[in-house]
C-alpha cells in the first residue's frame, strides 16, 4: 500500500484537492479489498469462518474520530461507514467523537444532523469534544441534536488503551 500511494503522490504536480484525497482513499480501499479476497472483485458472500479472528474483532468496539470539516468526508466516508457498522453487526459497539471543525460543520448542516440522529436511533453512540464545541461556540446545538458533549481526551485515550478499533476521518 504504502507503494501504491506514494507512486500515485510522486505523479502529482501539485496538492492534491480534497476530491483528489478521496479518489486515493477510494483506490486502496479497492485493493484493501483486492487483497483480502485474492480476486480482482471485492466479495460480498460471508468470510470464511473462523471463529477465533471472527469473535475477536466483532467483540472490538469501533470508534471513529471525525475531524474533518469537509462535507463529502462526512457523508461518504466518516457517517456511511460508521452507520453501515453499526446496521451490519460488523463491530460490537460504534462510536463517533466529533471533534475539531466536524463541530462546527455538524451545527451548520441540516442533512448531516439527520444522519446522526438516525445513526443514534440505530445505536450508533454519538458524542462530542466540549473543547471544540465550546470554540466554536455550537456546544448546545450539538447537545439539542442528542450529543453527549464532554471532555474526550482521556475516553480517547482509554479506548485507545483498551484495544478499541480507532479510525479517523
Amino acid at each position: 500500500m504504502k507503494t501504491i500511494s506514494m507512486i500515485v503522490l510522486s505523479r502529482m504536480k501539485t496538492a492534491p484537492a480534497p476530491s483528489t484525497w478521496l479518489a486515493i482513499v477510494g483506490i486502496l480501499l479497492a485493493c484493501l479489498a483486492f487483497a483480502q479476497t485474492g480476486s480482482g472483485t471485492a466479495s460480498t458472500a460471508a468470510p470464511p469462518s473462523n471463529p477465533t479472528s471472527q469473535s475477536s474483532s466483532e467483540d472490538r468496539p469501533l470508534c471513529i474520530v471525525w475531524t474533518s470539516g469537509d462535507p463529502d468526508v462526512a457523508h461518504r466516508m466518516c457517517l456511511m461507514y460508521g452507520h453501515a457498522a453499526k446496521q451490519n453487526g460488523w463491530f460490537s459497539d460504534v462510536h463517533i467523537v466529533v471533534w475539531g471543525p466536524s463541530a462546527r460543520l455538524l451545527a451548520g448542516d441540516k442533512s448531516l444532523q439527520q444522519k446522526v440522529q438516525d445513526m443514534a436511533k440505530d445505536g450508533v453512540q454519538v458524542e462530542a469534544c466540549i473543547v471544540c464545541a465550546d470554540s466554536y461556540g455550537v456546544t448546545q446545538q450539538l447537545q439539542d441534536l442528542g450529543l453527549t458533549v464532554r471532555g474526550m481526551g482521556k475516553p480517547l485515550s482509554d479506548r485507545v488503551k483498551a484495544d478499541w478499533h480507532i479510525l479517523t476521518f
